[in-house]
């Protein structure tokens, strides 16, 4: 659909003011640096599309240069399906390289863990280990604010500590770091992100997938929301404002 001047204008301001609260997270904690090779874990969402389009788009106007890898791990006991002509005409277009690995969970092996845990953790295996055998020191990973928020919540009341994902994190003794450009994004934004940019959504859907206590956190959150408008963003800062004198130990 054709949009009009002024619609287009507004849709480019947008892009350009997410763009900038990535860099706000990558200058904080210095993700990207000068001759950094990323490789970005795609799993064909909206998040991952978007991961490899900011980093991009960043690379064309900063006076550093830094090389770009994308890697789908497919999962051939999985039956969910990505667009992957889609895929490797959008990383072409943006000079990444782009990478399919084919691996199996052995999700029929292993009847009593559940289909998404076994096949989260075999992909993670296969994802650090071509990392490790290609010489990547760093992995770029899709996880937005609202991730993390879910994931604060949900280890305090499953699991008893308080903990997150953190826009880096030292791995394999300081052989290879994670890192999270889009943690200071919200999801609202990087699905109006997505859509600006038309990016192409899964084929078919795994029917594995289980976000049942995810999504019974992330309504917990819009509860909290509907007694303070700033409830989400200050669940967030507090990761980063504890007060440690008042915890009870």
């Amino acid at each position: 659909m054709k949009l009009d001047k002024q619609e287009e204008k507004k849709n480019n301001a947008y892009c350009r003011r997410i763009i900038k609260l990535a860099g706000n997270a990558i200058n904080k904690h210095n993700l990207v640096t000068d001759g950094d090779k990323i490789l970005i874990a795609v799993s064909g969402g909206k998040d991952s599309l978007s991961l490899i389009d900011i980093l991009a788009e960043r690379r064309k106007f900063l006076p550093i240069d830094y090389e770009l890898h994308a890697i789908h791990i497919i999962t051939d006991d999985v039956p969910y399906v990505i667009d992957k002509e889609f895929l490797k005409n959008f990383c072409e277009s943006l000079n990444v390289h782009l990478h399919f690995i084919t691996t199996h969970a052995g999700l029929e092996e292993k009847p009593n863990k559940k289909p998404c845990f076994t096949c989260s953790w075999n992909r993670r295996k296969e994802l650090f280990e071509f990392a490790r055998k290609n010489g990547f020191k760093k992995i770029a990973f899709g996880h937005h604010m609202d991730d993390a928020i879910e994931t604060l919540l949900m280890n305090m009341t499953q699991h008893g500590n308080i903990s997150s994902i953190p826009a880096k994190l030292s791995m394999f003794e300081g052989n290879i770091e994670v890192i999270r450009p889009l943690l200071y994004l919200t999801n609202s934004e990087m699905l109006k992100y997505s859509a600006i940019k038309e990016f192409k959504s899964l084929k078919e859907n795994c029917p594995y997938e289980d976000h049942t206590m995810r999504e019974a956190t992330r309504q917990i959150i819009h509860q909290f929301e509907k007694l303070n408008p700033q409830a989400r963003l200050n669940l967030f800062r507090s990761m980063n404002n504890i007060d440690e004198e008042y915890l009870g130990r």
